[in-house]
């Protein structure tokens, strides 16, 4: 049988979901957690590799398991052998030939920033902290620039094992509620560091740093230098994977 599970996790004292030499991951603690559940060594695919000190609030896994307990019971299971920063929202069986990372059809990341002059307490694990004014309608007109297909080898760093540099966005929109923005990213794959990339070169638009033509002409040169700086992790947010079966 075949388990998709929901999860969401703060990101901030981990090196990333997949397993690293270097420190602890999310998906090191889930399969330790399953394996015990289980009674034997367990393995899990995430949809979504996210980096270090990146967070999620709807991260997609699966895993295979012969045994005997209800599905709808593994996110009791697992929150009670994991640590509070990991859980398991919920549990659903579906076909063996499914794959959480192969059968996404999309993706929505949240960027979210502070923009007032101290950062706030009960934020700064989750947002990136900016403290001079920022224009979120400039930042708006540079973020409609980047809706469609495109080639995004300016918005991706190296390191990165993309074959091929096109991608597709859906939606880029930026909210402001009062002193917190959020930059919602919504598409169908992603380069390494896109959307931090994205999201720190229209924090540095609504600086006035850079013009809003700087995203175009990256865009078409694939010049990397066009655009702002890679944006700092936490403020970034797995928010959904979307399939194609509704899951």
């Amino acid at each position: 049988m075949r388990v998709l599970l929901t999860l969401e996790y703060d990101g901030t004292d981990y090196v990333g979901w997949q397993w690293q030499d270097n420190g602890l991951s999310v998906q090191q603690v889930l399969e330790q957690a399953l394996s015990r559940v289980l009674g034997g060594e367990t393995r899990v695919v995430g949809a979504s590799r996210t980096d270090a000190g990146v967070h999620a609030l709807g991260q997609r896994a699966h895993f295979d398991t012969h045994g005997s307990i209800p599905v709808h019971k593994y996110p009791l299971a697992l929150n009670a052998l994991l640590p509070p920063d990991v859980r398991v929202i919920y549990a659903q069986q579906v076909a063996d030939d499914f794959h959480a990372r192969f059968d996404a059809r999309g993706k929505e990341y949240t960027y979210r920033i502070c923009n007032r002059r101290h950062a706030g307490a009960l934020t700064a694990r989750y947002s990136a902290h900016v403290p001079v004014p920022l224009d979120d309608m400039r930042m708006q007109q540079a973020a409609n620039l980047l809706v469609g297909k495109h080639d995004f080898r300016a918005f991706s760093a190296s390191g990165g094992s993309a074959k091929t540099f096109v991608r597709e966005l859906n939606e880029v929109t930026v909210q402001r509620t009062g002193d917190e923005l959020s930059i919602r990213v919504r598409g169908t794959a992603f380069l390494y560091n896109m959307v931090r990339i994205i999201a720190g070169t229209l924090i540095d638009i609504g600086k006035g740093k850079l013009d809003i033509d700087a995203v175009t002409r990256a865009l078409a040169t694939g010049d990397r230098l066009c655009l702002g700086p890679t944006a700092p992790a936490h403020g970034l947010e797995l928010t959904r994977v979307f399939y194609e079966s509704g899951l």
